[in-house]
């Protein structure tokens, strides 16, 4: 029986030796990595190479996929790194570590766990300067001392966040002020924090040339787990599998036509106004696939001789460079992170698993 079109296939033992090359190059700096899982829907495959290669936590935004690789009997230390106050009681059922920045949530994370009778274990996060999460430096203090007045709270770590939002840059000036925080926070309370986790894989350059990494050891990693590339120039790691996952589509018209549409122009499907350049009479391909589906910008056809034109929700058309692709022929592309995100979040592309 043919397998299902369009669909991803994913080799999970790419995913393990790229684990397992960032595990050991991070490890030879006391860095510690925790997977991040929520570009394959927290997928139980993927998350079990991750840790088969050597990462010691996985960590998602979403509490499903957290319940769903919990109920295959994975057994790191899972963490939240979205943390909403109205989930608090199912986040302490469920998670073993949360990323939190305000006090309020923090504050109904402890009511549940008093009432569950647990100690839930959270991670203060700190604004360095993208302006996506973080609590700022200056009111760290005074938020660390209400939260250890808490019951059933437990402060292991701070981290921070860069290039995700704003673009900002880890580099040796915002990794030691985390490091500076971290040892202030310890001064100040007397207290021991488990984990400096200072950044994702956006901290590759900076670990790579870092002389010393100060206080960081720990790291939370995406992209370059899954497909082999920092995320400050998306350029490849050494050693690394780019090639994890890979699309594959059918091609359900393959026709010689006109490079300019022929009428009046008006707004396209999508409210834009498209402009065309002649180059007379091309072979066109139309593949099974379209916005709705994936990031059509983020993807990039295996066969370079191919180009993508443009897509609607349902239809991607490529010049073909006058190859003649048959009808029912398949047609591959590589992926990027945005692409990865949107096309396993689909329904209606199939997801297949490749050992080797």
């Amino acid at each position: 029986m043919k397998t299902s079109l369009p669909r991803i296939e994913i080799t999970l033992s790419k995913i393990r030796d790229n684990a397992r090359l960032l595990s050991e190059l991070y490890g030879q700096k006391g860095i510690s990595l925790m997977g991040v899982s929520k570009a394959i829907l927290g997928d139980p495959l993927v998350a079990r190479a991750m840790i088969e290669g050597g990462v010691k936590f996985i960590a998602d935004s979403r509490l499903q996929n957290i319940q769903k690789m919990k109920k295959t009997g994975i057994s790191v230390p899972f963490v939240l790194l979205r943390t909403a106050l109205s989930q608090a009681k199912s986040i302490v059922r469920n998670v073993d570590i949360s990323l939190n920045t305000e006090f309020d949530t923090v504050k109904e994370l402890s009511r549940h766990a008093k009432k569950q009778k647990k100690t839930h274990k959270i991670i203060l996060m700190v604004e360095l300067g993208d302006l996506r999460e973080g609590i700022l430096p200056a009111d760290l203090s005074a938020f660390i001392r209400k939260t250890l007045a808490l019951p059933n709270i437990k402060i292991i770590g701070i981290g921070t966040n860069l290039a995700c939002y704003g673009g900002v840059k880890p580099d040796d000036q915002k990794m030691g002020h985390l490091s500076e925080t971290a040892n202030s926070i310890e001064d100040e309370f007397q207290m021991n924090l488990e984990v400096v986790s200072g950044g994702n894989s956006a901290n590759f350059e900076w670990a790579k040339s870092a002389q010393e990494v100060g206080r960081v050891n720990n790291l939370r990693m995406g992209e370059s787990l899954l497909l082999g590339r920092e995320t400050l120039g998306r350029n490849p790691i050494p050693g690394l599998h780019t090639d994890a996952f890979k699309l594959v589509t059918e091609v359900i018209e393959s026709k010689e036509k006109p490079s300019l549409p022929f009428g009046e122009i008006a707004q396209n499907a999508f409210g834009d106004v498209p402009t065309f350049i002649d180059r007379g009479l091309r072979r066109r391909v139309i593949v099974a696939l379209g916005r709705q589906d994936v990031l059509i910008s983020g993807l990039k056809p295996t066969n370079i001789d191919l180009e993508i034109l443009g897509a609607s929700s349902d239809h991607l058309i490529l010049d073909s460079q006058n190859q003649a692709l048959k009808v029912g022929s398949e047609v591959e592309f590589h992926l990027d992170y945005g692409a990865l995100l949107s096309a396993m979040t689909s329904p209606f592309i199939e997801k297949t698993f490749l050992n080797s």
